[in-house]
């Protein structure tokens, strides 16, 4: 997989070097290319934002650098191409995992006041949003987004299980997890977990996660039942 960035912050993706994506780009296992917007800026000043029209606050960024920046590391319109965005479809783990299909994909940061709509309009194939709130620029949602979808990278995580069990995986959220000592401050772990009964284990699991899930988030146990709706008698 190859995924490049967009951005006019490359130096805030230091943290991609660390703990399980760090390992993964370091083995080769995927490639994260960070491509710097105001490299492509015909502006004397490497300049990649202007008023917007029609007066309002804030600067937008300009169509011309992101424009040249996305047909240099995407010339034969290859790859998914993707403007992070709060107007976006919001990212959720089905989309992680159609992401994490494809080969090769383009990141698109924008900043200040957003980007502006032409570029959208020629260049982008779809907007993505982590969440219903602003930030400062798309380059944390981006790394969201990276880190997210590299975990479904074979090798990655050393382990397909541990994707598979996850929270959302199932349209569930994750059972409670514990591990040594058995007894911490006079708290034992729950009885069955060391019973080593693996149905047990399992029906345990799924009964808290159906619990944890119908409390904190009830939309998802109607996706739950909706997807396993032809497994009932």
């Amino acid at each position: 997989m190859k995924i490049s960035v967009l951005t006019i912050f490359p130096e805030m993706y230091a943290p991609l070097k660390e703990s399980l994506v760090g390992k993964a780009l370091e083995k080769g296992l995927a490639e994260v290319k960070i491509v710097n917007i105001r490299d492509y800026s015909a502006n004397k000043h490497k300049k990649t934002d202007d008023y917007p029209f029609g007066g309002g606050a804030g600067m937008v960024m300009t169509p011309q650098p992101i424009h040249d920046a996305i047909n240099a590391v995407d010339p034969e319109r290859k790859a998914l191409r993707i403007y992070m965005s709060p107007k976006g479809a919001h990212l959720d783990q089905d989309a992680v995992v159609r992401l994490s299909k494809t080969e090769n994909i383009v990141l698109l940061n924008g900043a200040y006041e957003g980007v502006d709509q032409r570029v959208i309009d020629m260049d982008i194939d779809e907007e993505l949003s982590i969440g219903d709130y602003v930030l400062t620029s798309g380059d944390l949602a981006s790394m969201v987004v990276i880190d997210a979808i590299l975990r479904y990278v074979p090798g990655v995580l050393g382990s397909d299980e541990s994707t598979a069990e996850e929270s959302f995986s199932e349209r569930l959220l994750e059972y409670p997890q514990y591990t040594r000592p058995q007894n911490f401050m006079g708290v034992e772990v729950p009885e069955v977990l060391v019973s080593g009964h693996h149905a047990q284990i399992a029906a345990w699991r799924l009964k808290e996660s159906l619990k944890i899930t119908s409390e904190r988030r009830p939309d998802l146990i109607e996706k739950y039942n909706e997807l396993h709706k032809d497994e009932r008698i």
